[in-house]
């Protein structure tokens, strides 16, 4: 009997052992593929001019969700859209990492509740966050800073988190080793209704605080919630709260009310991180902003990433991308236009980060002018940056 217990144990704990590899194995990998991928397609044209020109560019992304997922960032992936390897053949200098740490289960761009499944629980779990995360918004959003953290630890890496206006002089010229990162927060729901939550995040190194993500929150509607209202009270002492500390505001998932209500609060910057026009693709609905909301947000010195993915544009090619960026510098100026992959957020994109260059051959096909599209690159980014982070 002692021998057939000892042998059902060992029994028991092989398939354990079995079933834990595939499923952190295999599993959790398959899902992050399924959900991250990029359309098959040939290597795009870049004429050795264009590259080259690629080369000298000041190159900065507003918005991706690398953190989220369960793969090392420091080694080239054959999954998924970003990692320091493809950030560098991509020739990228400024990256912005956003935390994802709500998503409603039935995800949609248009009516939400808050208060349905949430995905991130499931995937906290599964990707064996610490557990202290599993129940903490605010948790998530710690632990997703704390890996970039380690990824600055790494002198290999070489790549500084930055924390105030004087980081920026680390990345001197375009390409220079130096990867800058910057850390951003989709939604403002890891506060967790506690204000003092502001002043831990940012001792957690961010810098940028999205205020809604897919749902409704405390601090007022999104375009995709229930109610899509505008700031409650608990919001409007964030916004204040926030520009006090010189946190940059991203509206990306904001409602139309509630940006409204944060551009007649304060007549500082906000940025749209991920994002594009609703005038020029229409089918996109209420995912982006209307013209006037885009032109007072250039008016006052803010920016609009322009998205990779359907949803927020209507042609996801390089070429759609580029369609895209000229219908935003016509509307806001060339000084408002930036890019906004959204990188690693459950989307599908037709390049990954490696393949930038293809975007500056498509501006360059539509007869964009080098320096505008030096601006829109990054430029521009790194001049918002330099006028807005803490001092």
């Amino acid at each position: 009997m002692r021998k057939t217990l000892k042998a059902f144990t060992y029994l028991l704990l092989l398939a354990l052992l079995l079933g834990g590899v595939y499923f952190f194995g295999v599993k959790v990998p398959s899902v992050d593929n399924k959900m991250n991928p990029v359309t098959p397609h040939d290597p795009y044209k870049v004429s050795p001019a264009t590259q080259k020109f690629h080369d000298t560019l000041m190159i900065a992304d507003l918005h991706g969700d690398a953190l989220l997922w369960r793969r090392n960032p420091e080694h080239r992936q054959a999954r998924g859209h970003m990692d320091i390897p493809r950030l560098r053949e991509g020739g990228v200098d400024i990256q912005i990492f956003s935390a994802v740490t709500k998503s409603p289960k039935g995800l949609n761009f248009d009516h939400n509740d808050a208060k349905a499944p949430d995905d991130i629980t499931a995937l906290a779990i599964a990707q064996l966050w610490p557990l202290r995360s599993w129940n903490s918004i605010y948790e998530r959003a710690a632990f997703q800073a704390q890996r970039l953290q380690k990824l600055e630890a790494n002198p290999k890496n070489n790549l500084k988190i930055i924390r105030r206006q004087a980081d920026l002089v680390l990345s001197p010229a375009p390409n220079s080793n130096t990867l800058l990162a910057l850390l951003a927060t989709e939604g403002s729901h890891p506060l967790e209704g506690q204000i003092e939550n502001i002043e831990r995040l940012y001792n957690e190194g961010y810098r940028m605080m999205g205020l809604q993500h897919f749902f409704d929150n405390a601090l007022g509607g999104s375009l995709h919630g229930k109610k899509k209202g505008g700031l409650t009270d608990f919001g409007r002492q964030a916004v204040t709260k926030m520009h006090e500390m010189d946190i940059i505001i991203d509206v990306a998932h904001s409602s139309e009310k509630t940006v409204r209500d944060v551009l007649a609060l304060s007549k500082d910057p906000v940025i749209i991180s991920h994002g594009g026009l609703r005038s020029h693709c229409p089918k996109t609905g209420n995912r982006n902003m209307p013209d006037d909301i885009l032109q007072e947000i250039a008016r006052r010195g803010g920016l609009l990433g322009i998205g990779y993915f359907s949803g927020t544009i209507c042609d996801i090619s390089p070429d759609g991308i580029a369609d895209t960026i000229i219908a935003a510098v016509n509307l806001m100026g060339p000084d408002a236009v930036a890019l906004g992959s959204d990188f690693d957020g459950t989307v599908t994109t037709a390049l990954d980060t490696s393949e930038l260059a293809a975007i500056t051959q498509a501006l360059r096909n539509r007869g964009v002018k080098d320096a505008t599209i030096r601006k829109v690159m990054g430029e521009n980014v790194r001049r918002f940056l330099a006028e807005n982070l803490p001092r």
